[in-house]
């Protein structure tokens, strides 16, 4: 009678196994080094800089000379009489810009997936992503030329009732030439990565769909969406991830002290408060509270995500 062997493998330690793995593809560390050194040179070694978030910084005693003053800072925020409308226009200015900026370009991706002329479609693209290559200074210049009181915006305006003068210092009108212009300019170059997508699908089922009977409609919702859909939800879980991270760039050269109520989002009156002002201690406090928000919102949606349709980042 054959006695059975049971064979049982022992998981070496993490330690002797990264060894191994060192020794058997050293060439692709070395190759990934330079990254290695760039993030933590330039993203992990500034995080030290945290540490003003809850300080009473000043420049001459540094990081570890200053005095401590615990949560004081976050608290100054919260019972700022600026708190609400920082965090209220944050909020609204990403909200708009999710719910137009975001679809759109998959419309437009479908849109120009469904033509057959190469050379139409050629041309449509490539005039479509011209606008991402002007500079935000130019932009807001047009902006400034079109929105002022004989522009061209404004003419528009006043011929459905507008009576309000240049719309350019308007507060009712500064989120609306925001979130357009950003359209316009990003509608083109962020339709790129669903177009790949669309790319990818299989022709295959679209011939089975069509033996079935499904017409262009029904592919589109059948075939097209689907095969594209974790695309769609992973750059939706990253855009939900950057809902508290309107930049101030464009903001500081469109507002004015007309606009304020509307214009003024947290990233902006970080730059005043911290760049103006001076007050380091303080700007960072405002940063710590925003990065935050934005990473409990990312990991939720991630979260959310994986149960609902094991789509996710990680």
């Amino acid at each position: 009678m054959k006695s059975s062997k049971t064979t049982v493998f022992v998981k070496k330690p993490f330690g002797e196994r990264l060894k191994l793995d060192f020794k058997r593809h050293w060439q692709m560390y070395l190759l990934a080094l330079p990254v290695i050194v760039y993030f933590l040179i330039f993203n992990y070694a500034p995080m030290v800089g945290i540490g003003m978030a809850f300080e009473k910084y000043q420049i001459n005693k540094g990081i570890f000379g200053s005095q401590l003053v615990g949560l004081a800072n976050f608290k100054r925020f919260f019972t700022s009489p600026f708190f609400w409308r920082l965090l209220r226009n944050t909020l609204l200015i990403s909200f708009y810009g999710l719910l137009f900026s975001f679809p759109l370009p998959i419309i437009f991706a479908l849109c120009l997936n469904e033509v057959r002329n190469r050379g139409f479609k050629k041309t449509v693209q490539t005039i479509s992503y011209l606008p991402y290559f002007i500079s935000v200074v130019v932009v807001v210049s047009i902006l400034f030329d079109f929105g002022k009181a004989n522009g061209l915006i404004t003419n528009i305006a006043t011929t459905f009732g507008w009576d309000g003068g240049a719309v350019i210092s308007s507060a009712k009108w500064f989120r609306s030439l925001y979130i357009g212009s950003n359209l316009w300019q990003h509608l083109g170059y962020n339709s790129i990565i669903f177009i790949s997508a669309l790319a990818a699908v299989d022709p295959t089922l679209y011939e089975a769909a069509r033996i079935d009977g499904a017409n262009r409609w029904q592919q589109t919702l059948h075939v097209t969406l689907p095969g594209i859909a974790p695309t769609i939800i992973v750059l939706l879980i990253l855009r939900l991830g950057q809902i508290m991270g309107v930049g101030y760039e464009k903001i500081i050269l469109m507002y004015g002290p007309s606009t304020y109520e509307t214009a003024d989002v947290i990233a902006s009156y970080v730059y005043r408060v911290g760049i103006l002002d001076a007050d380091y201690g303080y700007s960072t406090a405002v940063n710590l509270f925003n990065s935050v928000v934005n990473l409990i919102v990312l990991c939720t949606a991630n979260f959310v995500s994986r149960k609902v349709n094991e789509t996710s980042i990680w």
